[in-house]
């Protein structure tokens, strides 16, 4: 049976480069689509569209991860990971204090994950840039409402420990 794996967590957490360190192993991963969404919008000149639009911005999210998602399904791949999962949309539009239709928890209720790892804020990797624009203390309070909607659910999240991104991929392989 294929292990669907998904990485969250705040912002600027490692979880990208956690990905990137599975993908050299050979892993097959769906990364992170929303710095793909806001780049696309800043080329239509909507400088930060998760700002100026966040339902359009997280309906666009939403789909992306759907199709991650789907994807999947189709793979041959005993375990992928994945770079946020469909629950992150409706997590990040909690802590926005925005409305949203309730598709947004049908799709994180319908689409099940095998297991949820979660890397904390980590002060000394994090970097804002032209795609992440919060604050630490914002990525701080990002993470309690990821992690609200996905306890919601019903997931039991495990906490990745700090350290180098190959001892943070050994913890995660190592508990599967």
């Amino acid at each position: 049976m294929q292990q669907k794996i998904v990485l969250i967590g705040g912002p600027g957490t490692g979880k990208s480069s956690i990905l990137r360190e599975f993908i050299k192993r050979g892993y097959e991963c769906m990364p992170e689509i929303s710095r793909e969404v806001t780049l696309k919008a800043q080329k239509e000149g909507i400088d930060q569209l998760f700002l100026e639009q966040p339902l359009l911005f997280s309906q666009m999210l939403l789909e992306g991860r759907e199709q991650q998602y789907l994807d999947a399904e189709k793979s041959d791949a005993e375990i992928i990971f994945f770079d946020r999962g469909i629950p992150d949309v409706h997590a990040y539009m909690n802590y926005l204090e925005s409305e949203y239709p309730p598709i947004y928890k049908e799709k994180s209720n319908k689409y099940i994950y095998t297991k949820v790892f979660m890397c904390a804020p980590w002060k000394n990797i994090y970097r804002s840039d032209n795609e992440r624009y919060e604050t630490f203390e914002q990525a701080v309070k990002i993470d309690t409402f990821l992690k609200d909607a996905y306890e919601e659910i019903g997931y039991e999240i495990i906490d990745v420990p700090f350290g180098t991104v190959k001892e943070r991929c050994d913890f995660i392989l190592h508990s599967l």
